[in-house]
């Protein structure tokens, strides 16, 4: 049984810079591959960047280059980096588990002016 819980998130103007984190708790072994995702209003929830138990990262064309996951195993942590933030990438994150099929609450990241 793992649970996930996102935070850091919140309001920030356009250019600025917000760290996400996912913490995993429970019974588990191991959380593996770790994704995050977000969802505007309005819209569908849709994959972001994506991180394999080993390392490897994947991103979306729309966060490429801009956005960076990384995971601390010890801590049962991932991470979002998230730079050079654009009023279009306001949304709800959440961090997933797919392995397990488990979803965080979700945080909020407002991107305004």
């Amino acid at each position: 049984q793992v649970q996930l819980m996102e935070s850091g998130g919140g309001l920030v103007q356009p250019g600025g810079s917000l760290r996400l984190s996912c913490a995993a708790s429970g019974r588990f072994f191991s959380i593996r591959g770790m994704g995050w995702y977000r969802q505007a209003a309005g819209k569908e929830r849709d994959v972001i960047a994506y991180i394999t138990r080993d390392g490897v990262v994947n991103y979306s064309d729309s966060v490429k280059g801009r956005f960076t996951i990384s995971r601390d195993n010890a801590k049962n942590t991932v991470y979002l980096q998230m730079n050079s933030l654009k009023p279009e990438d306001t949304a709800v994150y959440y961090c997933h588990s797919d392995y397990y099929n488990v979803w965080g609450q979700g945080t909020q990241v407002t991107v305004s002016s």
